[in-house]
């Protein structure tokens, strides 16, 4: 596609976000909503739009090559991210649920199941590319010289004469032995030619046939067709293109504002001093005084030229002086009077009771749902607004190869260098104002310098006194640089490589059915899909984008529960494959016997915890999660301590801040065994990965044969095989396929094809997930907190329908108030 084609894809793009934000920003949506279904009809339709500009303002932003668009799209496609994210949180919030599901509202946005699917922005791994590929040279190194270390020396043994002529007799009748089988084997090949009449030498048929079965049996390499190296080729020139574009780019920054600096910086100076000068003398006429000038807080001299009149700007300064006088006077009665203390409070209680006295009909107007503010709202109103403004209606037809405007980063950069001119000009100026009124009102000015002067006094008197010293945390490994640390992590196997997979790799359908058996007051299982679309919105797009990490929803920790094979692992080696992050092994069996001690512990994870905020984004892996918090420990495993990082896992992710990228997840298959209280308060999200349905199997069947190199025939019934291996996860048919399809059989296929039979006896040999697990997991999630809101959610829907259902029998209530009465009355008597 050209240029043009991906303007016209961003132009539609933007110009869907601006009726996007036409529909999120108007009064009906800041007043409450007493309708849940309807707010969360409201949230859905609102998620899957921004799903589908994310889309394409991904895509624009992986393809166009004009270094100032990029950087213009970069900036709404961050805010499009974070509202995705914070879209997400008021769901689950509203619902009580981390799984929703869209497919009623599929059909009236014109989408599909695949439009659900959270793309991963391509940036995240491609613009610190050389970052990663070092860091890997450094990870292969250090591995390199942990296996050159691990090699046992060979151990020198002294032989006896009589134990070195036994092993060369041994090792001579082998040579022999081999020798004769060698001339047995050629005398009877000779004698199978002669049988069968071939003395002669083979046809060029013969060698033709030769190569033809060669080539059926040989595996043969993946090559590229001619189209495919053609379109790698001009991936490649594009991506040189942006890299010296942007590089550019980044120089002309530098330049220009050098040049607008030298150029027109004195004559910006200069027009500013003239426009304050001039403030000065109409306050003065207008006022009859010289003004205060505005301090740095205030804005300085921005906030005079804000298109307001001398008189306005003089009244805003000398209400905000009189505002500090008063704080100053509340202070100084709360300390000397506690009657007026006391007098307060029963004013305060007095407005509580106000409150709470409020009318019946602006309670029912406070009730129902009302959204929450938004962080990226403006981030996303803003890049529209820079779209709208500058790069709607620009011609670029003459700028083909795409380089930057010059003109628009002057513009840029003059604005940037008028703001720091003004900073000194303002300095100037307040000095310039103080010799004004020394010499025009000098009694005045000496009574102000004096109360200034002694409040200035007494304000850094209260600051010393107010202020309490926090204890810094002790930097255990100050002497070592971060290199040394990332090395021994390394070499004791706490930091290790993650596998090289892809979030889409995670093969799993989509659940058609999850709204009707809502509507039915059935809780449906998540679907694969789901579970692949959460590892993307909570863990990938803020590890991948600092700008979603700080301002977001924080999710510092992560829970995959699950039984055995259904992907925990694959998802965490996906999680930080997508994002480029380090992976850090902090499970029980792999802390077994290292940095013994509590001071041991303390050391490996402040080391841990240094390195990862260095060199962010990082993934902390705790595997087993459930023995660090074990009810009780086995005899097995009590001597490998899995209860070591219990009472510092909750401080570690209290430490994790908003601007650190970095994430602890855990895995577990069998979370019931652990303390769910302590366990829930480490982990905040979980995410309950099922088995997979019948979708999903037949799917899986499907890919995992293909990939394999199986033929797919009619013979081979695969709605049979998903149907059968109900109850089996992943794992368990990635196993019976390579089981099945060795080298030999994959080689017999054009005469046996393959049929489903042949993948029952290896499933047979496992064992799938019964009925009494599967319960034991949806029990053990309906206990967790998000579990626990959700049943009481779904109480109070069911307890006003058995009101109006159950009817009272007639006189039954009147009796017993007779009953009662007469009791009464014979007390009485």
């Amino acid at each position: 596609m050209s240029h043009s084609s991906y303007g016209r894809m961003w132009a539609e793009a933007q110009g869907a976000l601006a009726d996007l934000l036409e529909d999120e920003i108007p009064p009906a949506m800041l007043r409450p909503q007493k309708d849940r279904l309807q707010a969360y009809q409201t949230l859905a339709t609102f998620y899957l739009r921004y799903l589908h500009i994310f889309k394409r303002l991904e895509e624009v932003y992986d393809q166009i090559v004009h270094p100032q668009k990029r950087h213009v799209v970069r900036h709404v496609l961050e805010g499009v991210m974070g509202r995705l994210v914070e879209l997400k949180n008021e769901m689950v919030e509203l619902e009580f649920s981390e799984f929703h599901y869209f497919d009623d509202m599929l059909q009236d946005l014109k989408m599909t199941p695949e439009d659900l699917e959270v793309p991963i922005p391509r940036y995240f791994v491609r613009e610190r590319m050389k970052a990663l590929k070092e860091r890997e040279k450094m990870l292969a190194h250090i591995l390199a010289k942990k296996g050159h270390l691990n090699q046992e020396p060979v151990p020198v043994q002294t032989m006896s004469i009589e134990r070195a002529v036994q092993l060369l007799q041994m090792s001579e009748r082998a040579r022999q032995g081999r020798l004769r089988a060698h001339f047995m084997k050629e005398i009877w090949q000779e004698e199978q030619r002669m049988r069968r009449g071939e003395n002669c030498r083979p046809t060029a048929s013969d060698l033709n046939q030769a190569a033809t079965l060669i080539q059926r049996i040989a595996p043969q390499l993946p090559t590229l067709s001619p189209a495919q190296q053609r379109a790698q080729q001009v991936e490649n020139s594009r991506r040189q293109v942006q890299e010296q574009h942007e590089a550019e780019y980044q120089q002309a920054l530098f330049t220009i504002k050098e040049s607008v600096r030298s150029v027109d910086g004195p004559d910006i100076k200069e027009t500013l001093q003239e426009q304050i000068r001039q403030w000065f003398l109409e306050c003065r006429d207008a006022t009859g005084k010289f003004p205060d000038f505005p301090s740095a807080e205030d804005g300085g001299s921005a906030s005079i030229f804000s298109q307001k009149t001398p008189e306005q700007v003089a009244a805003e300064l000398a209400a905000k002086q009189q505002e500090k006088e008063k704080k100053k006077s509340k202070g100084r009665k709360d300390k000397n009077g506690p009657k007026e203390h006391k007098e307060q409070k029963k004013d305060k209680k007095g407005k509580t009771k106000g409150k709470e006295g409020k009318s019946d009909m602006e309670k029912e107007e406070e009730k129902g749902w009302k959204m929450s503010p938004s962080n990226f709202l403006p981030t996303v109103a803003e890049g529209a607004k820079l779209y709208r403004e500058v790069w709607q209606s620009r011609d670029e037809g003459q700028n083909f190869p795409q380089r930057f405007d010059s003109q628009l980063v002057r513009e840029e950069k003059r604005i940037e260098v008028e703001e720091e001119v003004r900073v000194q000009v303002d300095e100037l100026m307040r000095q310039e104002l103080k010799n004004l009124k020394l010499t025009v009102d000098r009694d005045k000015g000496k009574k102000k310098k004096k109360t200034k002067k002694a409040n200035k006094k007494k304000k850094k008197k209260g600051k010393k006194g107010g202020k309490k010293k926090k204890k810094k945390e002790k930097d255990l490994t100050a002497d070592r640089t971060i290199e040394s640390l990332y090395e021994e992590l390394v070499l004791e196997g706490i930091l290790t490589r993650p596998l090289n997979i892809k979030l889409s790799e995670y093969l799993g359908e989509y659940n058609y059915l999850g709204t009707s058996l809502r509507q039915a007051d059935i809780e449906p299982m998540p679907s694969l899909s789901d579970v692949r679309q959460l590892i993307a919105l909570y863990g990938v797009l803020p590890l991948g984008s600092q700008c979603v990490h700080e301002r977001g929803p924080l999710i510092r920790s992560l829970l995959l529960a699950g039984p055995s094979g259904v992907g925990k692992k694959m998802l965490l080696h996906a999680l930080c494959t997508e994002t480029g992050a380090n992976l850090f092994n902090l499970s029980p069996t792999n802390l077994a016997g290292k940095y013994p001690g509590r001071s041991g512990l303390q050391y490996l994870l402040h080391m841990v915890l240094k390195v990862a905020r260095q060199l962010q984004p990082s993934v902390i892996w705790i595997g087993d999660a459930e023995k660090t918090f074990y009810k009780k420990v086995p005899k097995a495993e009590k001597e490998m301590e899995p209860k070591r990082l219990k009472k510092d896992l909750a401080k570690v992710v209290k430490s994790i801040k908003v601007e650190d990228r970095v994430l602890l997840v855990g895995t577990s298959r069998r979370p019931f065994d652990a303390d769910l209280k302590a366990l829930c308060k480490v982990y905040k999200k979980i995410i309950l990965i099922p088995r997979p349905d019948y979708a999903s199997r037949l799917f899986l069947w499907k890919e995992l044969l293909v990939v394999r190199g199986a033929q797919l025939s009619p013979v081979l019934d695969l709605s049979s095989l998903a149907k059968v291996t109900d109850g089996y996860t992943q794992g368990h048919i990635l196993q019976a396929v390579h089981s099945v399809l060795s080298t030999r059989r994959l080689s017999q296929q054009a005469k046996r094809p393959l049929t489903a039979l042949e993948f029952i006896p290896p499933l047979a040999r496992q064992d799938p997930i019964y009925k009494e697990e599967e319960e034991a997991f949806k029990a053990w999630y309906s206990r967790t907190p998000l579990g626990k809101r959700r049943a009481r959610k779904s109480k109070e829907f069911e307890e006003p329908a058995q009101h109006s259902k159950g009817k009272k029998k007639p006189g039954k209530g009147p009796k017993k108030e007779a009953d009662g009465k007469g009791k009464k009355k014979k007390k009485k008597k």
